[in-house]
């Protein structure tokens, strides 16, 4: 059974291997030298200081996360061996509990994060020729539509 909770520390060394793996199975168009600066800052800086929500099998083993800020989601992860189980649409879903008009930014080369995203019911409204550290790795900009209010009809 898999269920969602807050990070804790103890979960930041699973954590950056979840990273790992799944930009190293999704993340082709990076190149070594990419994957070691973007690793690096995971680990040491992201990682470490930031508020996470993790999706944890029934030994409370991480297997998925999510970082976010206000409606930006900003990382979702999932263990490659856990793709394909719904894992990343329960973390969108749980997202889209605690705020409205969810926004993310995905690599234009990502094309499996894109799809993904656009199942879920996010749609493109721009993009960036680089990311966010000044590479050469464009950003596609994605939002869902805030859930009308009844009460605003």
């Amino acid at each position: 059974m898999l269920t969602i909770r807050p990070s804790c520390p103890d979960d930041t060394a699973i954590m950056c291997t979840i990273w790992l793996a799944a930009v190293q199975a999704t993340h082709h168009f990076l190149s070594e030298a990419d994957v070691e600066f973007f690793s690096n800052m995971v680990r040491n800086d992201y990682l470490p200081h930031g508020r996470f929500w993790v999706v944890v099998d029934a030994s409370d083993r991480p297997v998925a996360f999510m970082g976010m800020t206000g409606p930006m989601i900003d990382a979702l992860f999932v263990a490659p061996d856990q793709h394909g189980k719904g894992i990343g649409r329960l973390l969108v879903e749980h997202a889209r509990g605690l705020e409205d008009g969810l926004a993310v930014d995905v690599n234009e080369q990502n094309e499996g994060a894109r799809a993904f995203y656009q199942r879920m019911g996010f749609r493109e409204v721009g993009r960036s020729e680089l990311d966010g550290t000044g590479r050469p790795y464009p950003l596609i900009h994605m939002k869902m539509m805030a859930r009308k209010n009844p009460l605003n009809v």
